[in-house]
């Protein structure tokens, strides 16, 4: 089994049909209560600088000035390192960045544009002794089972840390001995998060360095003296330029990257230096301010907005393309360039048709309100860049948010009491939401569930009631969700223990998926006895509709599981092992328990305690299940993996390995020829399933144990 195999979740491996796939990801959202946030982060200019203290302006495509390749996997360039080191200016803190790196890794954070990756570059190259050999890592690379790649390597820049792999303790202090072996270091990039920050250094008992420019004036004299090597040529542009001027441009929020382009600028000017009104003009960080000016310059002007849209794709390209393409997008826009509707009114719109006297707003207009009117009419901001997690990727945002706290619940609760309406049609508008924006399916129950409380009364859940019996799956996790939130309320809650008693008694496949969400969300984990009861009731099996619920009730046990439920959770399952109609869904929740927490399992196990021997049967008999052995078998091969740095999750895999031998059933058979087949050679349990595999082909009946039990025995 590869490593890429043993990475993915056993339970989604082995996951149903196609139109399930989404529902991990509601589900985990509901147990988030919202979208999980990683690291929120300025969005510093807009414009075309990239880079820490260089700079690179994407001007023609395909011509001088695009921007560079960064290394983000693989070999770092020499002529990026040699690039970053160039007119490079020391921070202040670089010393103490330095002396962090002797421990083998540094966690370097700070905002967009500060220059992060540019020090980083010197750090590493500083502290290898000057070697061009290094690496980078994406985001997305698991350091939990990362090892040195690059022979001779000797520093790895690391960008990101993304929440699908989160750091521990033990992960540090095995990539600091890996490090140490390789004799190599490593940084990683992180974006400014206080809250993070403080997490990790408290956390995993590191000093994270925060990534401080140098004062603009510093980055510029040093960005200059590499630029124009000769004192006297640059004497000469100093003056050209004067002191008043160069005072106002290096204003102190200049990143280092806006530096370099001023610096790249004014060196490639010539001798006389740059025309000030000129110098002006090109500078791309004086741009954005200037772009609301120019639209509404041409804002009653279609021909003039396609065109300036058609240089803004194509500069640098021949004026005829550019007209060509301006023309194209002008016959494309149909009118929407138009601010005003022509005479005659448009044809395809609602309401009466305007006369030809009172010309009229076009609705249709596509610069008709901008963003932050938009946001000033309603009093609200733009909150900073936030990077969100799916299951499968991260993605960004900039979250639209009030400015006064709790705004939105207010105005919400104010028409949703005042305007009967109103209200109405709210409901059929979140009803409506697409199915494929999974993660609206959060804020849309939150609302629901809200609202329930808001209008009181016997038809408190009327809204909700028919959500959960929806064909549409998005309705019925809504539902599951808005339950929770409507159960916060005292007077609420029992209304919604009877529903969801009696829909998982004798309600259809959808009311009982509902039913199963909604105990896998904040009702569930709030009452998870009554969670776990009303699970048992909604199963039904697997065959034609029933696996969706089934499939729903597994995540459902998981999210309970995860919530800090497990010996109530695993002690349920033990009990219905045992019972035909409910192994089944044992043996399928199982692989995914194993995953989520092995810590836990493992804790079991070197305990010899309650759960012990019931925990060794359910490995058993779920490999020995043709239907269920591969992803058992990801699970427990994993828990090998994780197990490879911390000395107590070893010894715990190396006695449940040594407690299967001595019963050698087909499944652990398998289980053993995978791992003593695994590619990596010290995989933690390794050696006894090596040895077993060779007791048995020598007819030994019973394989010696290779690993004490902490408490004096092996478990049976």
């Amino acid at each position: 089994m590869s490593a890429a195999d043993a990475a993915g979740d056993p339970a989604a491996a082995a996951g149903p049909a196609e139109e399930l796939t989404d529902l991990d990801d509601e589900l985990a959202a509901f147990r988030a209560g919202r979208p999980f946030i990683y690291a929120p982060n300025g969005n510093i200019n807009t414009g075309s600088v990239h880079g820490g203290q260089r700079v690179e302006n994407n001007g023609v495509p395909g011509g001088r000035g695009d921007r560079p390749v960064e290394a983000h996997e693989g070999p770092i360039s020499v002529s990026e390192i040699l690039d970053a080191r160039t007119g490079f200016a020391e921070p202040d803190w670089f010393a103490t960045a330095l002396a962090e790196l002797d421990e083998r890794v540094l966690f370097l954070h700070g905002e967009p544009g500060t220059g992060r990756r540019t020090a980083a570059l010197n750090l590493l190259h500083r502290h290898s002794g000057g070697s061009p050999d290094l690496r980078a890592l994406d985001g997305d690379e698991n350091l939990a089972t990362w090892r040195p790649t690059g022979a001779g390597a000797r520093g790895y820049l690391v960008h990101g840390l993304l929440p699908q792999h989160p750091l521990g303790p033990a992960v540090v202090a095995n990539l600091r001995r890996l490090l140490h072996d390789a004799d190599a270091r490593m940084v990683v990039l992180l974006p400014y998060e206080p809250e993070r920050i403080r997490a990790l250094a408290r956390d995993l008992h590191v000093t994270p360095v925060r990534c401080e420019p140098p004062a603009p004036r510093a980055v510029f004299d040093a960005r200059l003296t590499a630029a124009v090597p000769d004192a006297a040529r640059r004497r000469r542009l100093l003056d050209a330029l004067g002191p008043e001027l160069l005072d106002t441009l290096l204003t102190p929020e200049l990143v280092p990257a806006q530096v370099a382009e001023l610096v790249a600028t004014v060196s490639t000017a010539g001798d006389d230096g740059p025309d000030p009104d000129d110098l002006r003009a090109r500078l791309s960080f004086l741009a954005e301010g200037e772009v609301p000016e120019l639209l509404d310059g041409l804002r009653d002007d279609p021909d003039g907005l396609a065109f300036l849209l058609a240089t803004s794709v194509f500069e640098g390209l021949d004026h005829r393309i550019v007209r060509e393409e301006a023309d194209r997008l002008l016959a494309l826009a149909a009118g929407r360039l138009d601010s005003v509707l022509p005479e005659g009114g448009d044809p395809d719109g609602p309401g009466p048709r305007p006369s030809r006297e009172q010309p009229r707003p076009n609705p249709r207009f596509v610069f008709r309100r901008s963003l932050e009117e938009l946001l000033l009419s309603v009093r609200a901001r733009r909150g900073p860049a936030e990077i969100r997690a799916h299951s499968r990727f991260t993605y960004t945002v900039e979250p639209v948010v009030f400015t006064r706290h709790r705004q939105a619940e207010a105005v919400l609760r104010h028409v949703w009491r005042q305007y009967s309406e109103l209200s109405t049609l709210l409901t059929e508008w979140l009803d409506t939401v697409p199915a494929r924006e999974s993660d609206l399916a959060v804020p849309v129950g939150h609302v629901m569930g809200m609202a329930a409380s808001w209008g009181g009364g016997r038809r408190a859940l009327r809204h909700i009631r028919e959500l959960a019996g929806s064909e549409r799956a998005h309705s019925r996790t809504t539902a599951a969700y808005a339950l929770g939130i409507a159960a916060r309320d005292l007077v609420l809650a029992g209304e919604v223990k009877y529903h969801l008693g009696r829909w998982s008694v004798e309600g259809g496949w959808r009311l009982r998926s509902t039913v199963a969400f909604a105990c896998g969300s904040d009702f569930g984990t709030a009452r998870p006895e009554v969670a776990l009861t009303l699970l048992r009731s909604a199963y039904r099996g697997t065959e034609g509709d029933e696996r969706q619920v089934a499939r729903a009730v597994t995540l459902a046990l998981r999210a309970l599981f995860a919530a800090g439920n497990q010996a109530t959770v695993f002690r349920k399952l033990t009990g219905w092992a045992d019972r035909p109609d409910a192994a089944p869904l044992v043996l399928d929740v199982l692989p995914g328990l194993l995953w989520d927490d092995p810590g836990w399992f493992g804790a079991q196990v070197l305990s010899v305690g309650e759960h012990t021997e019931p925990l060794l049967g359910l490995v058993r008999r779920a490999l020995d299940d043709d239907a269920r052995f591969d992803a058992t078998c990801r699970a427990l091969v994993g828990w090998c993996r994780t197990a490879a740095w911390d000395a107590e999750r070893r010894t715990a895999v190396e006695t449940l390995f040594t407690a299967l031998a001595q019963d050698l059933h087909l499944g652990v058979m398998r289980l053993f020829v995978e791992i003593d087949n695994d590619e990596d050679q010290e995989l933690p349990g390794r050696s006894v399933a090596r040895y077993a595999l060779a007791a048995w082909r020598h007819g030994e009946q019973q394989p010696r144990p290779a690993a004490a039990h902490p408490n004096g025995g092996t478990p049976r």
